[in-house]
């Protein structure tokens, strides 16, 4: 009779380890997060968001229930997208952008994927504890772009001086107003400093150093990011919206934004004003859109450094993967 006991007790909690909710059991692997993430806490995060990423196992993170997972636009489901393909762990270029008001985390980074080198951007929403939304931005890197993204700039890793900083609502405004400077080809529009200097996807694509006979395009590239404007060069980028930026870091005068560029391509010529060598720029390209993510440096009111990836693959006006997440997706 004991035997036959001991057997019904083995099979019923057999049973139950078989039947129990994965959501049950990822929570009890996953580290317990305070009510309120502060900086350390949310940096924390985003370091075990990443290993979880690598060793393929969302489990390792407290996730909601339903928790709002977007990359590259489409909406997953945790285990999908880079959870699959990520193989291989950031490496020493890695910007942080911690906001403990929103609770909310950003991360670029240089890594792997599908075996492949991958520049990518992340954030990441706490709420009561869990992550309530997650999102992923990558595109492939090229030996080309690599050589800019070793390390991050050293204004990345940077303190504002206490007498430099801006409040994170004054950081907030003053980052979107480069959108806005681009689309109206107007560089007043933004408060762009004297040393401002752009790098897109590892390139840089402002105040380049002049190489021995330069060509008109190295001319182009070598103007500041407001004098640059100036010439016109970005009147192909007509619109970008939406434009989410509400993750800041005052300490270190971070703020990280998402966007879309929308480009019609409805000219296909577009007239270069101010550079020896260059009247004109042909566009040969069929509409489409850019997603981007940017981190700027901003100390003393002013933009000095913008850091932009971009995935510029994606069909012409798109969705962006958060209209159904609208609290979420900002």
């Amino acid at each position: 009779m004991s035997r036959i006991l001991s057997a019904i007790v083995i099979l019923i909690v057999t049973g139950a380890m078989l039947f129990a909710s994965p959501r049950n059991a990822n929570a009890a692997r996953a580290k317990k997060l305070p009510a309120h993430c502060d900086r350390a806490c949310l940096t924390d995060v985003m370091n075990d968001y990443i290993a979880a990423l690598l060793s393929h196992d969302p489990s390792r993170v407290p996730l909601a229930p339903n928790v709002e997972f977007v990359e590259n636009t489409q909406v997953l489901h945790p285990g999908e997208g880079l959870w699959k393909i990520a193989d291989g762990p950031p490496t020493a270029f890695k910007i942080y952008v911690p906001d403990p008001v929103s609770e909310q985390v950003g991360f670029m980074c240089e890594m792997r994927a599908d075996n492949k080198p991958i520049q990518a951007g992340f954030r990441l929403k706490i709420r009561h504890g869990e992550i309530v939304a997650a999102e992923h931005l990558w595109a492939d890197s090229t030996p080309a772009q690599m050589k800019n993204l070793q390390t991050p700039r050293p204004a990345f890793l940077e303190k504002v001086p206490p007498s430099e900083r801006n409040t994170r609502a004054d950081m907030l405004k003053i980052a979107p107003t480069y959108y806005t400077a681009v689309t109206s080809a107007d560089s007043n529009n933004a408060p762009f400093a004297d040393d401002c200097v752009r790098h897109e996807n590892g390139m840089q694509n402002t105040s380049r150093p002049l190489p021995p006979n330069p060509t008109p395009r190295d001319v182009l590239n070598s103007y500041g990011c407001g004098a640059q404007l100036k010439t016109h060069v970005m009147d192909y980028i007509t619109r970008i919206e939406p434009r989410r930026v509400m993750i800041a870091d005052p300490e270190y005068g971070l703020v990280m934004g998402f966007s879309q560029f929308r480009h019609p391509m409805d000219q296909k010529t577009e007239k270069i004003v101010g550079v020896p060598g260059i009247t004109s720029q042909t566009l040969s390209f069929k509409p489409f859109d850019n997603v981007a993510v940017h981190i700027f440096k901003v100390s003393g009111g002013k933009i000095h450094e913008i850091e932009a990836l971009g995935h510029s693959q994606m069909p012409y006006n798109c969705p962006t993967g958060w209209e159904n997440f609208p609290d979420h997706g900002r």
